[in-house]
């Protein structure tokens, strides 16, 4: 049987005090500290008996990602002796709430957003999943409790159950770079946000742009402001801050968000940090955006952007990429916050087949399948990090195994009308040189207008 791993919360004192030369320890040893052992391997899985068995899957994974997921539920067949039936389409999430209000739904549904989950729960269209799994996600998880809380949803009574199972993650606390240039400039990788806001100032000294931020995305213009409020937020504040945010149980003008958007709008509105200025900032296609740290005359040294950023590098130059974690502030004590999110695995039509293969999601070898195959993380302790398919993924891993907070994408959490809608614009507004009061305060208005 495998053992567990050693996560660097065991390096805090026997007292179970977390001290700061710990947490600075940790800072400054990333690597060691999120994962100090890797974990034995685990028996092959074998799943019970389910010939004549049909399992039904909806799903949003097509193409080259519908093939990995379907090597996964391969496997289940195999060990099982069940069919399984896909309904995987980029339209899925339409699909899985027409079905749910039909009656038609499938065994297991793949829900890629929290707010539809929300919703299918309130309707009583999902299956609670049970203490059981929720212990089980909360001891194999890396920041499992983070991860559970992320499953529950509160039901027609108000009542708040585990619904979804975390599977196939992704990783948003993310800074892009280029090593060689860091290493002809002699700049080394920061390990805390002090070092990170010392090196964007010594980059100024030095006659370079710091950072480059794109902004432009069509109809969902301002979204990656949104995702560096979320980070600042988690690593301003308590997440419990952050939670009462996304939900506007504080209002979108308080002072502790106030704080976290000045902390992004104190780059992106200063020319000497970011490449083209504000301007440049608010008409940059987001896509467009990290090839500026590209070339032997870069336009900016360092990119904040989720792991999906690197499929717009420059093709023949992609390669000279890495990243390191959006690090967190040694004075704010807040350990290892991880901005990111994932899609959730729920039971929508309850059987046999749909239990059994919830009980293989947990697994190490159904996550191993896809990590093998590429376009996978995972939380998961137990599961061989050496499968991950190249370095990259192996080191977004690891940044997962060191979280101890995980909050899925505030925007996404939000009401559409507002995370879609007002704030998105709102973030464009700001950026462009509008009053920060009264664009929060516009925010919230539109917010309690939903009320």
């Amino acid at each position: 049987m495998h053992r567990s791993p050693t996560p660097w919360h065991s390096f805090r004192s026997q007292a179970g005090r977390r001290t700061k030369l710990g947490h600075s320890f940790c800072l400054l040893s990333w690597v060691l500290c999120a994962w100090a052992a890797q974990p034995a391997l685990a028996d092959d899985y074998q799943g019970p008996e389910l010939k004549g068995e049909t399992l039904t899957i909806s799903c949003p994974w097509t193409g080259v990602e519908g093939d990995n997921f379907r090597s996964v539920t391969a496997l289940f067949e195999r060990r099982t002796g069940a069919v399984v039936h896909h309904a995987c389409s980029q339209s899925s999430e339409q699909a899985i709430l027409a079905n749910a209000k039909n009656g038609t739904s499938t065994n297991i549904s793949v829900i890629p957003q929290p707010g539809l989950a929300a919703q299918l729960a309130s309707m009583g269209a999902m299956v609670p999943l049970g203490a059981k799994t929720q212990a089980w996600m909360e001891r194999a998880y890396a920041a499992g409790q983070s991860w559970a809380e992320r499953g529950q949803f509160s039901n027609a009574q108000g009542k708040k159950e585990l619904y979804g199972l975390a599977f196939n993650v992704n990783v948003k606390s993310l800074v892009w770079y280029i090593p060689k240039r860091f290493q002809e400039k002699g700049y080394k990788t920061p390990q805390s946000m002090e070092q990170l806001e010392a090196l964007t100032q010594r980059m100024v000294k030095d006659g370079v742009t710091p950072w480059c931020i794109g902004l432009e995305s069509e109809a969902a213009s301002g979204w990656p402001a949104t995702d560096w409020v979320e980070d600042m937020m988690l690593r301003l504040h308590p997440t419990s801050v952050y939670d009462d945010w996304v939900t506007n149980r504080i209002p979108f003008n308080d002072p502790r968000v106030l704080e976290a958007i000045k902390a992004y709008g104190k780059i992106a509105t200063d020319p000497a940090l970011v490449a083209g200025g504000p301007k440049a900032v608010n008409s940059t296609s987001f896509k467009e955006s990290p090839r500026g740290l590209f070339g032997n005359q870069p336009a900016c040294y360092m990119h904040r952007q989720a792991s999906f950023i690197s499929s717009f590098f420059p093709e023949r130059q992609a390669q000279e990429a890495d990243f390191f974690y959006f690090p967190s502030y040694v004075k704010k004590m807040l350990g290892f916050p991880v901005l990111g999110g994932g899609t959730l695995f729920t039971i929508t039509q309850d059987s046999k087949a749909a239990r059994a293969f919830m009980a293989f999601l947990q697994h190490p070898q159904a996550h191993e399948t896809w990590m093998e195959r590429g376009g996978f993380l995972t939380p998961h302790r137990a599961a061989d990090r050496r499968k991950y398919r190249d370095r990259l993924q192996r080191k977004a891993g690891d940044i997962l195994l060191g979280a101890t907070t995980i909050r899925f994408d505030g925007s996404d959490l939000m009401p559409a009308a507002v995370g879609a809608g007002t704030f998105w614009k709102g973030m464009l507004d700001y950026t462009g040189g509008k009053n920060l009061e009264v664009v929060t305060a516009d925010i919230d208005k539109s917010w309690k207008a939903l009320k």
